[in-house]
């Protein structure tokens, strides 16, 4: 049995956490933290979890994670990097859901993130934790960087076009819409319900969301040299879900044998050949439907992406990557249905 902690237990990132892994066959949650609700029954803090959970969560730091195999970090950015630190060198293994590792070069880092960052020297093992391209990487890692919800979705929605070489990289443009629950539990004017329902709103455009660099850097290593997208975000009134539409010119026009050839021995994508996926089929799973598309009149692709954020896009992957890096089967307390309606 694997004995894990939860850093940043009461956000919306580590509740999922603690849903998935209740139900995880090779898992025990030994330990909890959060700073601002430390001492409050989880119960307490979120209804659901009545009868369930009644674990409190106590202050994060590194003793509270004595006797740990893995801790799973759902912390804000700069605040992951010195316990994760802390956790390595103890001998406990790492999964960063926040953005601390996500980027391995630290003066990028800084630009994007206006902080610096704290461990660079951690930088160089960090494994970035997209299973469906960096799987050998992942098992047996020490420290593994989550990604972020907005590049799982793009990523998987563009990778076998960029691998293949058959993909315009002087044309890769992005269009995201995600649910309310992608910008946490504190609240802001922008995802306040006031402000946000009835209503669909860009933010962070013009290459200025911090995803940015995380999706180029993905792509670009597919690629095998350096490319640039145009990634523009989007906050739809709903809880739950991403869906990435992507564009590229390409050469080919059948795409869906290209897709399913290098999706075929994936658990958690299903490619999407004769119709078209919403966010309401996968919510509440770990699971990436995907559905490409040629436009003969432009010559361009059009690929439709859809994940749960806080599943796929997080926690459900955090747990992919657990699986992988201690030799279980991967999809071990993922194997879950939708929910739907």
């Amino acid at each position: 049995m694997i004995h894990a902690g939860l850093a940043g237990a009461t956000g919306y990132v580590g509740v999922e956490l603690l849903r998935l892994l209740r139900g995880h066959p090779g898992v025990q949650v030994t330990a909890l933290s959060a700073d601002s609700t430390a001492g409050r029954p989880m119960e307490a803090l979120y209804g659901h979890l009545a009868g369930l959970i009644d674990q409190a969560p106590g202050p994060t730091t590194a003793a509270a994670f004595e006797g740990c195999d893995v801790v799973l970090m759902a912390l804000p950015h700069g605040a992951s990097a010195a316990l994760a630190g802390e956790m390595l060198d103890a001998g406990i293994r790492v999964i960063d859901l926040g953005a601390d590792f996500r980027l391995k070069d630290a003066r990028s880092f800084e630009r994007w993130y206006e902080v610096e960052h704290p461990r660079q020297d951690l930088l160089p093992q960090a494994v970035y934790g997209l299973p469906e391209l960096y799987r050998d990487r992942i098992r047996g890692a020490r420290l593994v960087a989550n990604p972020g919800c907005y590049p799982t979705s793009a990523a998987l929605a563009l990778a076998p076009l960029v691998k293949n070489g058959m993909a315009d990289l002087d044309f890769l443009v992005l269009d995201s819409k995600s649910g309310l629950s992608g910008a946490g539990r504190k609240t802001s004017l922008f995802s306040h319900f006031c402000e946000a329902d009835g209503s669909v709103a860009a933010y962070a455009v013009a290459g200025q969301h911090r995803h940015t660099p995380e999706l180029e850097q993905t792509l670009s290593d597919l690629a095998g040299r350096p490319v640039r997208v145009t990634f523009t975000p989007h906050l739809v009134p709903m809880k739950r879900g991403i869906m990435t539409t992507a564009y590229t010119r390409t050469p080919i026009q059948d795409l869906s044998p290209l897709y399913e050839d290098f999706y075929r021995d994936e658990p958690f994508v299903q490619v999407r050949s004769e119709t078209l996926p919403a966010t309401g089929h996968v919510t509440g799973s770990n699971r990436c439907h995907v559905a490409p598309r040629f436009d003969a009149r432009t010559g361009r692709a059009t690929v439709v992406s859809v994940i749960d954020n806080l599943v796929k896009g997080a926690a459900g992957q955090a747990i992919q990557n657990l699986n992988l890096m201690f030799g279980m089967d991967e999809t071990a307390g993922l194997d879950l249905v939708p929910v739907y309606p």
